[in-house]
């Protein structure tokens, strides 16, 4: 079973993406911080983690480096997650190691497309 972490500090959008994502085939959690998400990824990486791009105690890029350097090995498929088309916060994402990103609100058709396209979803 795949394992996906949805990080967001909004509960709403956790709910939401869980309820799209979660299966029989997809084990989704919660992350409601980025200090949260370092603690689960230190017990169990997932294989695909989809971060909030304004997440308020540490930036993105920094959470996406952070995480990718716990398990060189693990390379989970991180997606960033933003109300903007701002290109620099997503390619700092980027470089720190996110496959892709994807704007907010989502509909359940992105977010499954974007899950396609980074092979982290049957």
């Amino acid at each position: 079973m795949k394992r996906c972490l949805i990080v967001d500090d909004s509960s709403v959008i956790r709910k939401v993406a869980k309820r799209i994502l979660a299966g029989p085939d997809m084990l989704v959690a919660e992350a409601g911080s980025a200090y949260e998400a370092i603690e689960i990824c230190t017990h169990e990486m997932p294989e695909a983690i989809v971060v909030d791009a304004t997440l308020p105690d540490m930036d993105a890029a920094e959470l996406i480096s952070r995480l990718v350097a716990l398990d060189p090995d693990a390379k989970p498929h991180i997606l960033l997650c933003t109300y903007a088309m701002d290109i620099g916060p997503i390619m700092r994402a980027k470089r720190a190691g996110a496959a892709g990103y994807m704007l907010k609100p989502f509909t359940r058709a992105q977010l499954l497309n974007n899950f396609r396209q980074l092979q982290a979803a049957a």
